[in-house]
């Protein structure tokens, strides 16, 4: 027993001196020989669709390709595996196999590297393949665009020739090259610098549906086959009689450059770069001898479908409400998911989230599939119930509530694992028709709109957060930070005529063009580019709640004597009829009650006015930062308003955070900086000014409460839909009861019709 322990040692130091040897020998080192005799490591990088210097870790040990799990994963562990590969450093790494699952072993789990070291051996870990992990949990990195100096590439990045990045469908019928989105058309893939065709042998209906996904599209359709095998082969004088409808898709042979064939997908692949193919070798130009290009064709969803028959169609299939739906994204197809249950929406946690699930998402919203399977809440914390856990699709699934899932207790997960995702969705090409001009940065500057053939300016006349939300996410710039309606300080550009004018959005369009305008004829009050409109965009908002238990919990009310009221009086807190009371004697009667506002978004909300700009009150000695930073209404039955309060955002500041880890950043004493940090809430107490609503003279029956926040728009969100919070009221002139109370988007559409009994009650929604 003694002397295989020793041996078992021996050997394992010489194995570790050797591994020592090549780890050294691999990096970048003066010229000289080099010999390592032990089992030597190799990198690469590979998945889809990538650049050259980001993708899935793939490390060579033992004779056998691996990857890396991502637990305990780090910017350390991605900065020593960059190195190896030839970077400089990384920027940034992934987790979940964002980059596709790989294949074989899961060389190493639990790596903890401290950055500086020389191999990804030397870091701590479980182990040269002992690992707990599954393929959905391959790690990935983003290396910084910049070589080692002198370092010879031993390693293997992953070339052109083994994998597919770049899809697209070409249209070759003439009426479809001007339109978008493209539906149909042959697949091709990008090679070298141009494109190359896919032998559409054995090509089936399953690689259909992964082209399409990839191309934003839920289904794929059945494709005129014969037409294009006809355009390709028949003679020229049947394909003169075919010209006057349709043009010719291939008149010689030899422009046809193939680059895949045998291509098989199961039909739940992300990208097509994950289906089993092969690549032709060498001279292609006799490939495909019996087949011909792969040719495609797309179902679009609602929002992309073009032509009666198709919004006919999809009106009949999505009669209901649907179960599933986004929340919180700046861009189509992306944000967090959240499933109506029991007539109450509610998100889904994180654990085992990943693409096939998302696409399911995608398909079943009417994108294409997922492009990324977010984890974290990174499109923000959802409200309310969780209402799935661990949530395994299989892909083919028509409905997200036909995978499997598990139901889960309040100890499994917090909104801060939230899931959520980003979807392909089909190229309009709305980003070519606007740009900005003369901003300090990308992300703002005056907006131009392309008319026709002509580049001009907005009008700013109305131009407000929700026209300024549009042109943002038309730009891909995110959500929109501020709308400015004076741009004279960004006036580098040569466009100086108006185009536009009369701008007025909803807040969920796609394109300034899909909101409402003036047709041909501008009017516009300020015509010069001064007042041209423009935007500031931000690739994170904040998003504001009110914790709705609290004010049930906390409602009463009071009967105030009115010479305890001069300040409110000052400030329009009470009724137009206190105007005629007779001061000081008598009373106003007051509905009371606390109002706990969190910031459950991805940027902190800060006033729209400078400090410079805040107001100063003398009576109530504070400074207002927003002249209007939430509504208290109290409505009837049929939607009448009987009595209203307003609350002037006098200060805004971190009462308390959820996380022990946030650091409060705002408060209002010594005239500090105004605002509420993510994950943090500003509390407004019952028994400070302003903080009710008179009822003095309303009469008994029953009411709904309505609180909305920031209602006037004025501070840009991720999400203006959850701003209103509605309760049932009973009063019988000396109580009231205060119940029901639930942020105005949390129910179903039959529920909040129960709750309300009367359609279009007044809301902060945007619809």
């Amino acid at each position: 027993m003694g002397s295989c322990s020793t041996w078992a040692w021996q050997e394992l130091l010489v194995l570790l001196s050797s591994l020592w040897l090549w780890v050294g020998s691999a990096q970048p080192t003066p010229p000289g020989p080099t010999h390592a005799s032990g089992p030597q490591l190799k990198f690469r990088l590979a998945g889809y669709p990538r650049k050259h210097n980001e993708g899935r870790v793939e490390v060579f040990y033992n004779d056998e390709w691996g990857t890396i799990c991502d637990d305990d994963f780090t910017l350390a562990n991605a900065h020593v595996l960059c190195r190896h590969l030839g970077f400089v450093a990384a920027t940034g790494w992934a987790h979940s196999a964002k980059y596709g699952k790989g294949v074989g072993r899961i060389w190493l789990d639990n790596v903890n590297c401290a950055g500086g070291e020389k191999s990804i051996g030397d870091c701590k870990h479980r182990g040269w393949g002992n690992s707990d992990c599954s393929h959905e949990e391959d790690a990935g990195v983003i290396c910084k665009d910049e070589r080692i100096p002198g370092f010879k590439d031993s390693n293997v990045i992953e070339t052109e020739q083994s994998h597919v990045e770049e899809v697209r469908l070409r249209p070759v019928v003439s009426g479809a090259r001007r339109q978008l989105p493209v539906t149909e058309g042959i697949v091709e893939v990008r090679y070298k610098d141009g494109w190359a065709q896919i032998c559409d042998e054995g090509w089936d209906s399953q690689n259909s549906r992964v082209v399409c996904g990839m191309m934003g599209f839920p289904a794929e359709k059945k494709v005129n086959r014969n037409f294009y095998k006809q355009a390709k082969s028949q003679p020229k004088q049947k394909r003169r009689e075919d010209i006057g409808s349709k043009k010719r898709l291939f008149s010689e042979r030899q422009q046809l450059n193939y680059r895949l064939h045998s291509v098989s997908c199961t039909g739940t692949e992300v990208h097509l770069s994950m289906c089993t193919f092969e690549f032709y070798r060498g001279n292609a130009s006799a490939a495909c001898g019996a087949g011909m290009p792969a040719v495609v064709s797309c179902v679009p969803g609602p929002l992309f479908a073009t032509g009666n028959a198709h919004k006919k169609k999809q009106r009949q299939q999505q009669q209901g409400q649907p179960r599933i739906r986004l929340k919180g994204g700046a861009k189509v197809g992306e944000g967090r998911v959240e499933v109506l249950k029991n007539s109450e929406w509610g998100t889904i946690c994180d654990d085992r989230w990943n693409l096939l699930s998302a696409s399911v998402v995608c398909r079943e919203l009417g994108f294409g599939s997922a492009k990324e399977a977010l984890t974290g809440a990174r499109m923000g914390q959802g409200t309310g119930p969780i209402h799935m856990n661990e949530v395994q699709c299989l892909g083919t699934e028509k409905s997200l509530w036909s995978c499997p899932f598990k139901n889960i207790t309040q100890e499994d997960c917090k909104h801060t694992e939230d899931a959520a995702i980003r979807c392909n969705i089909p190229y309009m090409g709305y980003e070519n028709l606007i740009r900005l001009a003369g901003g300090r940065t990308a992300f703002e500057g005056r907006v131009e709109v392309k008319r026709g053939s002509k580049w001009g300016t907005v009008c700013s006349d109305g131009w407000t957060t929700k026209e300024a939300m549009v042109a943002c996410r038309q730009l891909g710039l995110g959500y929109s930070l501020h709308a400015v309606t004076e741009t004279w300080y960004w006036d580098a550009s040569n466009v100086t005529e108006m185009v536009l004018s009369g701008v007025k959005c909803a807040g969920h369009e796609m394109s300034l063009s899909h909101c409402q305008h003036h047709s041909a004829s501008l009017n516009c009050k300020n015509t010069g580019t001064r007042f041209a409109a423009g935007v500031i965009c931000s690739e994170t908002a904040s998003d504001l709640l009110l914790h709705a238990p609290l004010v049930q919990e906390t409602a009463y009310i009071e009967d105030r004597p009115l010479h305890m009221l001069y300040c409110a009086a000052e400030e329009n807190c009470l009724s137009s009829s206190a105007r005629l009371a007779n001061w000081p004697y008598g009373h106003r009667r007051l509905l009371r009650f606390s109002s706990q506002i969190h910031n459950n978004g991805r940027a902190d909300f800060r006033p729209k006015a400078g400090r410079h700009s805040w107001v100063w009150h003398e009576c109530h000695r504070h400074y207002h930062s927003m002249d209007i930073f939430t509504h208290y209404d109290i409505l009837t039955p049929n939607g009448t308003k009987v009595a209203e309060g307003h609350k002037a955002s006098f200060c805004l500041e971190d009462t308390e955070c959820e996380e022990a880890d946030v650091a409060k950043r705002y408060e209002c004493a010594n005239f500090g900086e105004q605002g509420i940090t993510v994950g943090c809430w500003d509390l407004y107490r019952h028994d400070i000014d302003c903080q009710w609503i008179d009822i003095t003279d309303v009469k008994p029956g029953n009411y709904i409460l309505q609180v909305v926040i920031n209602p006037n728009f004025e501070v840009a969100e991720s999400d203006f839909t959850n701003n209103a919070m509605k309760c049932n009221c009973k009063y019988d002139g000396h109580r009231i009861w205060v119940h029901s109370c639930h942020i105005g988007d949390a129910l179903s559409e039959e529920a909040n019709k129960r709750f309300e009994q009367y359609p279009g009650q007044l809301n902060n929604q945007i619809s």
